[in-house]
């Protein structure tokens, strides 16, 4: 069963080509004998799920685990429109339930050591569960040495948010708090970093949040790069929407954040320093603590892969999909992390059948609301280009000049593209 589309990728396609799926929530005991292959699922957001379920629709008889310390799934994508109070936490958040009613086996543990040559998981609980194959679909975590002054303490005071669930509605009662004509401060951290353009869709949906609450209020984005994804777009719509309320000062102007000062919830930068009256600081980022731990990091932090297979180049028997990979062009966002879980299920069941994986073409889509009614997007395709993933032909951006009709619809397009991959995802 193919489990990747094929066909030239359109935002229309894109958004509908995800194929729905279902699932079940059960928390067995441990599997001890077992008489088929074992596939073990570390990671239960986008990638790690899409992966398993596609495991145990593929091919019925293969165990299939999925390993996740949360009960619930909090969503990233559009969790910004939650910042902005556009919408409540409870419609980002996501059960396994259906993912179990399918037979894929949800164990609700943290991993707590990985050993490659036993191939064998240890769960917080003290268990180890022997696999086959093993899928690592770790996301990211924070880079704290590369931004001095910040750490888990400092983000109660300057909120990240970057990872959604209560930094976010942290990060909207500071919002909700602030005086009118208070200044937001967003510190944007350099590439690689998952969803590079959520920044710039989080300065907008805060800047309409203000427009309409606060209209004296301001947005500083202070920037460590001098361009980004889909930049015209964005820029034309701040102008457009909101006029001088977003200023952005990037990394040739000197906005790279170089510290902060939580006590005096002060943002640092090459060329001067900053009191804002909520400060939003996005650190560094690089692959989960899990990934380290597993041994598939290499200097760059992050995991190189093959991108046939998805296995890592420094473990075998142990693929890597999602936000933590190096994947060359391919970005890191919910859509391309999914699709990468459903074409390395594939590559695993052929291997396991002994065969030769077909080299996936993936798709993803990036929308990006900058107001109730107003969205854009960027679609691509990524094929493997000798080591790493490239994209090619077939593409698409919204263009620049498109009338409001089209910045409606592509809004709508948006809201349905992440109903279908929540459904695809967990049921």
């Amino acid at each position: 069963m193919p489990l990747m589309t094929t066909r030239p990728v359109t935002r229309r396609n894109a958004v509908f080509g995800i194929t729905m799926a279902a699932a079940t929530l059960a928390r067995p005991s441990i599997l001890r004998a077992q008489s088929t292959a074992r596939v073990v699922v570390v990671g239960g957001g986008f990638g790690g799920a899409a992966c398993a379920r596609a495991l145990k629709r593929a091919q019925d008889n293969l165990q299939i685990i999925l390993i996740e310390p949360n009960a619930v799934f909090t969503s990233c994508p559009f969790s910004n429109e939650v910042i902005a109070g556009l919408r409540e936490i409870e419609a980002q958040q996501f059960g396994y339930d259906k993912l179990a009613a399918e037979g894929v086996t949800v164990i609700g543990q943290a991993v707590t050591a990985i050993d490659p040559a036993r191939r064998s998981v240890m769960t917080s609980d003290g268990v180890a569960l022997p696999y086959d194959r093993l899928v690592l679909s770790p996301g990211i975590d924070f880079h704290f040495e590369a931004l001095p002054g910040y750490d888990d303490a400092a983000s109660e005071k300057m909120p990240h948010a970057w990872k959604a669930g209560a930094q976010t509605l942290l990060l909207r009662r500071q919002l909700e708090a602030m005086e009118d004509g208070g200044t937001v401060a967003i510190a944007v951290p350099a590439n690689p970093s998952r969803c590079p353009p959520a920044p710039y869709e989080r300065a907008s949906l805060i800047a309409h949040y203000l427009k309409t609450r606060k209209p004296r209020s301001k947005v500083l984005v202070l920037d460590a790069k001098d361009s980004f994804s889909q930049q015209r777009l964005f820029e034309k719509a701040w102008k457009e929407l909101y006029g001088d309320m977003i200023e952005r000062i990037a990394l040739s102007q000197g906005g790279r954040v170089t510290s902060v000062d939580a006590a005096t919830k002060t943002i640092v930068t090459e060329f001067g320093n900053y009191t804002p009256d909520v400060a939003n600081v996005i650190p560094p980022q690089r692959a989960s603590r899990i990934a380290e731990i597993a041994g598939v990091t290499d200097a760059t932090g992050w995991c190189p892969i093959d991108p046939v297979t998805f296995e890592s180049k420094l473990v075998k028997n142990m693929h890597v999909i999602g936000d933590a990979c190096l994947g060359g062009g391919i970005p890191k966002s919910a859509s391309a992390t999914s699709a990468q879980g459903k074409a390395c299920a594939a590559a695993i069941v052929a291997l396991l059948a002994g065969r030769a994986p077909e080299a996936p073409r993936l798709t993803g889509v990036c929308y990006n609301t900058v107001a109730p009614g107003y969205g854009f997007s960027l679609a691509g395709n990524y094929q493997p280009r000798g080591e790493i993933f490239a994209e090619v032909e077939g593409g698409a951006t919204s263009p620049v000049d498109a009338p409001r009709e089209l910045r409606a619809r592509e809004a709508a397009d948006a809201e349905r593209w992440f109903q279908t991959i929540t459904a695809d995802t967990f049921g």
